[in-house]
């Protein structure tokens, strides 16, 4: 990977605690698997930025790369990779999304 583009995605993930990357933007996504990304964490109510890696190619390949993880959505909590909306929904059914988002659990009805 080249440098510049590592240096650049290191630097994404320190300015923001909670990234998601993701095929469009959480008002409009651009696929059902982001769709469901934006849903969980609007749900579990952390703050979160959100990145549209179709508008950046270069970034968009490279993140596979990086993250070792070849598809979209790429959830990033404190720099590290959660993973896609598969591991996001279990986290969320668990409530390990709540804990590792700081975040309590809604109160059982």
């Amino acid at each position: 990977m080249d440098a510049a583009l590592k240096s650049r995605i290191e630097t994404m993930l320190a300015q923001n605690p909670v990234l998601l990357f993701m095929k469009g933007m959480p008002e409009a996504p651009m696929c059902g698997f982001s769709a469901r990304a934006v849903q969980i964490l609007n749900m579990v109510g952390a703050p979160y930025a959100a990145y549209n890696i179709l508008d950046d190619d270069e970034l968009r390949q490279g993140l596979k790369d990086y993250a070792d993880w070849p598809t979209y959505p790429q959830l990033y909590i404190n720099g590290e990779l959660v993973g896609g909306v598969d591991i996001m929904t279990a986290m969320y059914n668990e409530g390990e999304l709540h804990e590792a988002l700081g975040k309590p659990l809604p109160a059982a009805e």
